[in-house]
């Protein structure tokens, strides 16, 4: 499949080992994003394209994760990327505005938010509803499929680019 100039037929995701440091020390000013979920998509992916979740209601943002940083949960970082729907698969690069803090299944799962423009309070608020609302589908989720711990939206870290540089 070609999207545009990006062959994603060799495109491969990788399932990380956690290595036990904050993978927000390695983010940057600057983040190369995967798109695995459109915005306006209904299903989400895991790394290697099994469907993970499907949503009553279309994703507002595309979805995607960073790689080779790796989260607690064993996956790459997970990333929104505001603006314009983004085919899956394609790979940009945008600044990083703020990581919201998400804890799916007990486990600390960051969603860095990446957007061309800083982000307004109506776009803040629009993101803390969506993962509200997330979380509560993921936690019907855990119940069917026998999980445990705690799933919420638990704020934003305030994450500040400051002196980082971007990332390569």
């Amino acid at each position: 499949m070609r999207h545009g100039v990006l062959n994603v037929d060799n495109l491969r995701y990788r399932r990380g080992v956690r290595t036990g440091a904050d993978p927000l020390q390695s983010l940057t000013a600057r983040a190369r994003v995967v798109i695995e979920v459109s915005r306006g998509s209904f299903a989400k992916r895991k790394g290697d394209g099994r469907i993970d979740f499907v949503s009553p209601l279309p994703s507002p943002y595309n979805y995607g994760s960073i790689p080779g940083i790796v989260a607690d949960d064993g996956d790459e970082l997970d990333a929104l990327v505001l603006g314009p729907r983004l085919p899956a698969g394609i790979v940009i690069v945008s600044p990083v505005r703020d990581v919201v803090r998400f804890i799916d299944g007990g486990v600390a799962d960051p969603k860095v938010v990446c957007s061309a423009q800083p982000l307004t309070a109506a776009q803040r608020a629009g993101i803390e509803r969506f993962f509200t609302v997330y979380a509560w589908f993921k936690r019907g989720l855990a119940v069917v499929r026998g999980s445990t711990g705690a799933t919420r939206f638990d704020g934003w870290t305030g994450w500040d680019a400051g002196d980082k540089t971007e990332q390569s």
